[in-house]
């Protein structure tokens, strides 16, 4: 058996990492999981809110999705995408009986950012414009067009795509627009989101990127009147929506997708076109994809869709699919995480703001959370990074495996958490606020 040490070091000598400076890596090793449970190699356990990337809805080592992975290696381990196959087809077709009637095809994609990309691709063939409007506050992946959609500092290096423009997107927490109320948050948005369209060019703008509920921007909960005041924008100026659902569908929200979810969209609106990742399978395989309305689907029927990858509706990835929305429904999964936002984790993580002046505000719902913290509720200035780092090795230490963004704590465990798990978590992050604040 390896020790934490060893691996950390093996990892460190031959692994580039991710959005890191190589020479200042994290030392924490994960040797295995189950549920909501990680341990390392030497057997300390922790608690996973962190759900790894906010994806593993299902929880760790889901015995029948395993099962469906094993099962599908032994009998076909690939296949071309432009084969028909039986485990592909059924995966599609379970996404599009949750999606609804107004969507005819699923595009199968290696994840999350190749899913944005290949959606940015779909509405400019499609509607013979060129220009994307995303808002500041978001991230939609690592790929070309994607990361240029994306709003945060990572777009910066790396704009190299064209065609982007940005706005910025409801915050009532930390309004650009002074607004006192979350409806006026949503009017002004919307009025500051048309004076952009107009000031682009609506007759150039092909589609309008949205997340469901924005994640790694620190879980913004769109205000009332939003989602609908999007669709008439859309509507009246021509231009496609796509919400992407990477982080925010699945399950995340308490329903199978945000748009879907009636605190989140309350008229109903539908998007044009939908994008997925993360928890469609928790990441077990990588897999991500676009949900394609029928008129967008038809538009190719006689016209070649410029785009294609080799791993496309990968048939480990499929089955892992199936297994995983078939268990999610057979075990209420998608409902357990509904009633943990509801009965356990929003009334227990208000609780402990009234608990610790550093919680400024408390956002989310089902089992996506973030506390926004604070060095004063009056100014709302942000914690410094000084005090998210103590806060992670307070909780750490106390065996909370945390997701931190900027100034916020994400509260982000996976959709088949359980009450007492919560009730520990909640707990470790009273102690964790006590000592930081102490």
């Amino acid at each position: 058996m390896s020790t934490n040490r060893e691996v950390i070091d093996l990892d460190h000598a031959h692994v580039f990492h991710s959005w890191s400076a190589q020479a200042a890596l994290s030392d924490f090793a994960l040797a295995g999981g189950s549920g909501t449970e990680v341990w390392d190699c030497e057997g300390n356990r922790y608690l996973d809110f962190s759900s790894q990337l906010v994806n593993v809805n299902i929880g760790h080592s889901h015995p029948k999705v395993v099962a469906a992975i094993q099962e599908q290696a032994a009998t076909l381990a690939t296949v071309a995408p432009a084969h028909a196959n039986l485990v592909r087809g059924e995966a599609a077709s379970r996404i599009l009986a949750k999606a609804g009637p107004a969507f005819g095809k699923v595009f199968f994609t290696n994840g999350g950012a190749d899913a944005n990309e290949n959606a940015i691709r779909m509405a400019r063939v499609t509607s013979g414009r060129d220009k994307i409007l995303s808002t500041y506050r978001s991230y939609h992946g690592n790929t070309g067009a994607a990361v240029v959609a994306t709003g945060d500092w990572r777009r910066v290096p790396n704009e190299f795509a064209r065609g982007h423009a940005h706005f910025f997107g409801p915050f009532p927490y930390r309004s650009e627009f002074w607004s006192d109320s979350p409806e006026q948050e949503a009017e002004r948005a919307l009025h500051h989101l048309e004076r952009v369209i107009v000031s682009e060019g609506a007759a150039s703008i092909a589609a309008l990127l949205l997340e469901g509920v924005p994640g790694t921007a620190g879980v913004i909960m769109p205000p009332p009147g939003w989602y609908a005041g999007v669709r008439e924008l859309c509507d009246r100026y021509g231009i496609l929506l796509i919400i992407d659902e990477v982080m925010s569908g699945f399950g995340r929200t308490g329903d199978w997708f945000a748009w879907q979810n009636p605190e989140i969209n309350p008229t109903g609106i539908v998007p044009d076109l939908v994008t997925f990742a993360k928890g469609v399978n928790s990441g077990y395989v990588p897999v991500g994809g676009v949900i394609i309305s029928e008129s967008i689907a038809h538009a190719f029927d006689d016209q070649v869709f410029p785009g294609g990858l080799t791993y496309s509706g990968h048939p480990l990835a499929a089955a892992s699919i199936v297994a995983s929305m078939d268990a999610m429904e057979e075990e209420g999964i998608i409902e357990n995480a509904a009633r943990i936002g509801r009965e356990v984790l929003g009334p227990g993580l208000h609780a402990l703001a009234e608990q610790h002046p550093m919680i400024g505000e408390v956002r989310g719902t089902g089992v996506f959370w973030a506390l926004d913290l604070v060095t004063d509720r009056e100014t709302r200035e942000p914690v410094p990074g000084a005090t998210i780092g103590a806060l992670k090795k307070e909780l750490m230490a106390r065996g909370y495996l945390p997701f931190a963004a900027d100034n916020r704590i994400h509260v982000v465990p996976p959709c088949t958490v359980t009450t007492e798990e919560c009730l520990r978590a909640l707990a470790i992050l009273d102690e964790a606020f006590t000592a930081v604040a102490g």
